[in-house]
């Protein structure tokens, strides 16, 4: 049933920068596109055109013009984006003048901070001349392992002001994890901190650092924020210093270096539990043009907002909401957990900074909705206007849930899409109604699909996420990748031309989308498949389940579906709950989807980015070997999974 759960009204639909683009596209191309359903089918049978309308409502600014848009749409990979534009992403994030707050920085001990763009600016240019003074040049690769704190976000902008490349992982990544990573791009200089809070606690990081530096010979200069202590000793890390003391108190006037479109800006990493991570380049325009189409024409966010996605800097969240810098509205930042002191944590700082757009994870909505949260009644959430979801799919329970206990009138914007291409494929859209369960639309430009496996569209039916023209934010390369091969191999060895996902998606007949989980996570039972998304949308519902993960277990070439669930407190694992789920599940599903195991679950592994780790404890329990279990936020519970008497074959 698709129940609409919000509506946007006609004043939002007119004051929306997604109506004013599409008025400028009907004037400059003379159209007479009425609605977001035709504006989508024009931006993916026009990408020239369209990218090129996109360019100019940007205002991007650049000092160098294009020559042409894209040469082959059709080419993927090797597409070529804005030939001879030369420009600085640093420079566009930093182009407002003004004493309005650009970052409000909180932490989980009350600390706060508030920097204008201006402030910003100076900062920016202090580090950007020492960095310059030092030698790191064009191309120079600059790591930050840092909590998500204001010297993140100027770190960045100076190491992308002067045209090096910059890559981060979360403080709370453990040793392996980190050099997995940063050993492929051999970086010049570390950001880092030492240490970071959670839940009340401070963890040192100063041991782990100089651990790190044993295997990381290409560091010259380590640069330490104190944050857990105000002056902590940093002795026993070599060629380093403290913050104050590396920033240059008289710098030179920043230059900022004008790149191409394609010049690297980021290294991001695949998840890493499947293999070594794959350390995915993506390119200072194509992240730029990309981030600013989503974040004011999808996202409507402009310079009056204030922008909150929880999220660390080794989740492309954190690149997502720095790139609102461009746009002029203000950031929020904050590290810790979603729920200290208490849970009202989250809620406490929307009403108290007034944010506009608040980004947050499945897992944080269901722990709300199952901890009994309602802010709807001990919050005023004024401010608030669109709340965005992301990292696995959001069921229809906390849709339902958003618009009963957070916020009636608000925007719920499921997005979807990935590191890969550090944006989204399908999002949010101020001018169409929020359906329960689903994502609202494809975003413009993205030709994307669902094929079988002969590669032929469906419509109403699952299949494999594909895209069918080229887009700008494609990585530029893979690095250390010389021949191409392991790009191509990721995303374009499926379907020829075309790019291959990794997700188990539905488009239906008017544009929404559901997720279904992970392609290689799809469960395949007799040879049907089935998203893991489509058994949790169910198990979740119960309130005796905590949490639980579904895997596939082959037995005699076929595959068998095996459920695991946390029993929540108060609650014991029993027969009848088992009788109860397989029969909720047969009744809402149907029986293929019914697991022929449930099992009781002491923990179920995560990344660190909160995902949950399905294909790990499948591997497990078929026997397999898990690498890099570093990228595991508790690498522990695959044991968990090893030996289990019901599952022996």
């Amino acid at each position: 049933m698709n129940t609409i759960l919000w509506k946007p009204s006609k004043d939002q639909i007119n004051s929306s920068q997604l109506e004013a683009f599409r008025l400028q596209v009907n004037s400059r191309f003379n159209l007479k596109i009425e609605n977001y359903s035709e504006l989508h089918s024009w931006s993916i049978s026009n990408i020239n055109d369209f990218w090129k309308a996109i360019w100019g409502f940007m205002a991007i600014k650049c000092s160098s013009n294009y020559n042409q848009v894209v040469d082959d749409e059709n080419k993927m990979p090797g597409a070529k984006w804005f030939d001879g534009l030369l420009f600085n992403f640093a420079e566009n994030l930093l182009r407002i003048k003004s004493d309005k707050a650009a970052i409000i920085f909180q932490s989980e001990n009350a600390d706060s901070k508030i920097i204008s763009y201006n402030e910003l600016y100076d900062e920016v240019e202090k580090v950007a001349s020492t960095l310059r003074k030092m030698g790191i040049n064009n191309g120079d690769r600059i790591v930050g392992i840092m909590p998500n704190l204001p010297e993140t976000v100027i770190a960045m902008l100076a190491t992308t002001s002067i045209g090096a490349i910059w890559s981060s992982c979360s403080p709370d990544f453990g040793t392996q994890g980190i050099l997995d990573r940063f050993t492929q791009i051999n970086p010049k200089i570390i950001f880092a901190s030492d240490g970071y809070f959670y839940k009340g606690k401070s963890f040192d990081s100063l041991n782990k650092l100089k651990n790190l530096l044993n295997q990381l010979p290409s560091v010259r200069k380590v640069i330490i924020t104190p944050f857990v202590r105000e002056n902590p000793d940093i002795s026993s890390i070599n060629n380093s210093l403290v913050w104050n003391d590396f920033i240059d108190p008289k710098p030179n006037p920043i230059i900022f270096e004008q790149v191409p479109f394609d010049h690297p800006l980021y290294i991001m990493y695949s998840s890493g539990t499947t293999g070594k991570p794959k350390s995915i380049v993506h390119g200072a325009g194509g992240t730029l043009i990309q981030h600013l189409k989503e974040l004011r024409l999808h996202t409507d966010i402009n310079i009056n907002d204030t922008v909150f996605y929880f999220t660390t800097c080794g989740w492309m969240m954190w690149n997502w909401l720095v790139s609102n810098l461009a746009i002029g509205s203000t950031i929020l930042l904050y590290d810790g957990s979603p729920f200290h002191p208490d849970r009202n944590s989250m809620w406490d700082m929307i009403d108290n900074y007034k944010v506009s757009h608040f980004g947050t994870s499945p897992k944080f909505l269901e722990t709300c909705r199952d901890t009994k949260l309602s802010p709807i009644k001990t919050h005023s959430l004024k401010s608030l206007k669109s709340i965005l979801s992301t990292g696995s799919p959001l069921v229809e329970e906390c849709f339902e849930y958003v618009y009963k206990h957070i916020k009636k009138n608000i925007q719920l914007s499921s997005i979807s899409g990935g590191t890969d291409i550090i944006s989204c494929f399908a999002l949010g859209n101020p001018i169409l109604p929020v359906i329960n369960g689903e994502i609202q639309c494809l975003g413009l430009g993205m030709d994307v699909a669902a094929f079988n496996k002969n590669g032929e569209d469906l419509v109403n039916k699952k299949g494999e996420l594909v895209c069918k023209k080229a887009f700008p934010s494609m990585p530029v390369y893979f690095w250390n990748d010389k021949n191409g091969k392991k790009f191509f191999d990721a995303y374009f060895n499926k379907f020829k031309n075309v790019w291959h996902h990794g997700d188990f998606i539905e488009i239906n007949n008017y544009g929404g989308v559901k997720i279904f989980g992970r392609s290689d996570a799809t469960l395949n039972p007799g040879g049907i498949r089935i998203g893991t998304a489509e058994i949790y949308r169910v198990v979740d519902r119960f309130d005796a389940v905590n949490d639980s993960l579904v895997i596939g277990q082959s037995i005699n070439d076929d595959e068998r579906v095996i459920l695991f669930i946390i029993i929540s407190n108060g609650y014991k694992f029993s027969n009848k709950l088992v009788h109860d789920i397989k029969k909720t599940i047969f009744k809402e599903c149907s029986p293929r989807h019914v697991p022929e195991i449930i099992l009781e679950a002491k923990d179920i592994p995560y990344t660190i980015n909160g995902k949950k780790v399905e294909i790990a404890v499948k591997k497990v329990i078929n026997g397999e070997n898990v690498e890099n279990k570093d990228a595991l936020k508790n690498p522990e519970t695959l044991d968990l999974f090893k030996n289990i008497r019901q599952l022996k074959l």
